[in-house]
């Protein structure tokens, strides 16, 4: 990666997250301290942003707005909006990431996928760089985006475990463009049984899961789970993995790790360009929301 340089005459830029609900989000504080770390004086705020209104939203922004970050259920509806999109957007199906550029009165919107470089990041915080086997739990948006992760992580094959297995089409499709063998198995059956795979990815929403559902539920001594969700945390999902011998990464990682990669987009255009003393930016935004190494 290139080494950024990031100057403080920047004007202010107005920034936020999007998505319903929203009222839990971190999102504000780990960009803001990236900002204040910076020297930029930029605002990030969150906005609840329901199905169907993130068109009106978008286009009732002024040219102070440098773009926005988009949580469920928004970043299918985004694809709608912009013009040009990187390759995770277009492998996924979904963006979380939009930028806007004015120019003679138009308005051009880019689209960026930062959750699967988040997936990858998170898991590699705990050693993991290669997994020839993962498993997903859950089929929806943040699902199709750890199907590429797990291809970034060389996996060979990768298992869905969802509610409905009939409307897992689309991250079987995501699966065949990522070159990934993939299985489709009822959720119950999954939680019900000791798991194989070294890599367990829960894309569930937070809250989704009882004891009772997880009961059965056993990792293979050692294994990794990154829980998407994290609040609360640790959830009854990393309660119980932990408890029987596995680890357990909070979701909060992923969240920190793609927000990195925005602050990158929002203040170089680039996620792969890296800011002038990274390290010491990242410190503070895992600061700013209580994660320790």
């Amino acid at each position: 990666m290139t080494e950024g340089s990031n100057t403080v005459s920047a004007p202010a830029e107005r920034l936020a997250v999007l998505g319903s609900p929203i009222a839990h989000s971190k999102s504000p504080q780990l960009h803001l301290a990236a900002y204040r770390a910076l020297g930029l004086d930029w605002q990030y705020s969150k906005a609840e942003v329901a199905p169907g209104q993130l068109s009106d939203f978008v286009l009732g922004l002024d040219e102070s707005w440098r773009g926005l970050s988009l949580t469920m259920p928004l970043k299918e509806e985004a694809l709608a909006l912009i013009d040009s999109a990187d390759v995770q957007t277009m492998l996924t199906g979904a963006a979380n990431t939009i930028t806007f550029a004015h120019e003679n009165g138009s308005l051009a919107v880019q689209g960026f996928n930062t959750d699967v470089g988040g997936i990858v990041d998170a898991l590699a915080g705990t050693g993991i760089s290669r997994s020839s086997e993962v498993l997903i739990l859950g089929a929806g948006a943040t699902a199709r985006s750890a199907v590429v992760a797990a291809a970034e992580l060389g996996a060979e094959h990768v298992t869905i475990a969802a509610r409905s297995p009939e409307k897992a089409e689309q991250v079987t499709a995501v699966a065949a463009n990522a070159g990934v063998a993939i299985s489709v198995v009822w959720l119950a059956d999954a939680l019900a049984q000791e798991v194989d795979a070294p890599v367990t990815i829960s894309t569930l929403p937070g809250g989704s899961l009882t004891e009772a559902d997880v009961v059965g539920f056993a990792p293979t001594p050692g294994a990794v789970l990154l829980d998407v969700a994290y609040d609360p945390w640790p959830s009854i999902l990393a309660t119980a993995w932990r408890e029987r011998g596995g680890v357990d990464v909070s979701g909060l990682w992923m969240l920190a790790h793609q927000a990195l990669a925005q602050v990158r987009i929002f203040v170089t255009g680039d996620p792969q360009l890296r800011l002038a003393d990274e390290p010491a930016v990242f410190a503070a935004m895992t600061r700013a929301v209580g994660l320790t190494a």
